[in-house]
């Protein structure tokens, strides 16, 4: 291993995506809770002219970096720049979702369990995308946070049963939380409007493209309960890793799919809630164990290739 003083050079190629290159950024600082890092990210696209780079052996994009240990992708935009980068300069691989490419030809893969994979040798499974939310936070009991999303190419959006699903929460619970409610981009404006005619003293209503960065991450720090349209799968999986009770509003499927699977599995753990169990009088309750897969996948990464003499 090296000196303690000489940190580890990682190289994190982004495809422009937000929600790949947060994948990433929670694995790199996941990475650097253990090791020393130094951290280069450089832009790439899955081009022609990168099957051009790894036949030559060449990678331009990191001409003027150091040779990298670990070189990361999320998206499939970094999977054949990847594979140039490891044969221009050197360094192992670390590919995040499935790729579109032969698992054998990066040296690890960490793929959601919904995908229907078998762990090997170099794929390690994880529960939902990985995230940079840390497992800490305030959690107040009296204090809740519902997340809505809105149509998605898995889900169809019923406006009226999310709101009543909202009312039916605020209804029963309005002595006892103070709920912040947040919509998203995909969250249609008539959605918003119809919340903010909602007349409940315990209920503030803000609208997702007009909140800060940052500010989701907060509200899930300080919440002790956090319910999520079931749509907003990334969010159900953040608001698990930051160790709040999690539950899930029902949205109607388009398909039973490999993302639906992997959220059924959540509830058939009791590691997450559905609306139609609390209304059938399940309780909320945080995750029995930590739920932090950067912070796990970090782990691995340090045991398998950065620990011993």
């Amino acid at each position: 291993m090296q000196s303690s003083a000489e940190p580890f050079i990682t190289w994190y190629l982004t495809d422009g995506k937000p929600g790949h290159e947060n994948q990433s950024s929670g694995l790199l600082n996941a990475l650097a809770r253990y090791v020393p890092l130094q951290a280069h990210g450089i832009p790439v696209s899955s081009g022609p002219g990168t099957i051009g780079w790894w036949a030559l052996k060449i990678f331009p994009p990191a001409k003027d970096l150091p040779n990298p240990h670990l070189i990361i992708g999320a998206g499939h935009g970094t999977h054949i720049p990847l594979l140039a980068a490891r044969r221009a300069r050197g360094g192992r691989t670390v590919v995040l979702m499935r790729p579109s490419l032969p698992f054998s030809w990066y040296d690890l893969c960490l793929i959601p369990e919904h995908d229907g994979i078998e762990a090997e040798a170099n794929v390690v499974l994880t529960r939902g995308v990985l995230n940079k939310i840390a497992s800490e936070g305030i959690h107040e009991p009296s204090r809740g946070l519902i997340l809505l999303g809105g149509p998605s190419r898995h889900y169809n959006w019923d406006p009226q049963s999310i709101l009543w699903q909202v009312q039916s929460l605020l209804k029963q619970e309005k002595k006892t939380y103070q709920w912040v409610l947040s919509t998203s981009r995909r969250t249609p404006p008539s959605m918003l409007t119809a919340l903010r005619n909602l007349q409940f003293p315990n209920l503030q209503v803000f609208a997702g493209e007009t909140t800060p960065p940052g500010w989701v991450t907060e509200q899930l720090s300080l919440a002790g309960r956090v319910w999520v349209s079931e749509d907003s799968v990334s969010m159900v999986y953040e608001a698990l890793t930051c160790g709040a009770a999690v539950g899930v509003l029902n949205v109607p499927c388009k398909a039973w799919g490999r993302v639906v699977r992997g959220l059924d599995s959540l509830a058939e753990k009791g590691i997450v809630t559905t609306f139609t169990a609390w209304r059938q009088g399940q309780k909320l309750a945080p995750p029995r164990q930590q739920f932090n897969e950067a912070d796990r996948c970090a782990q691995i990464l340090v045991e398998r290739w950065f620990s011993g003499p």
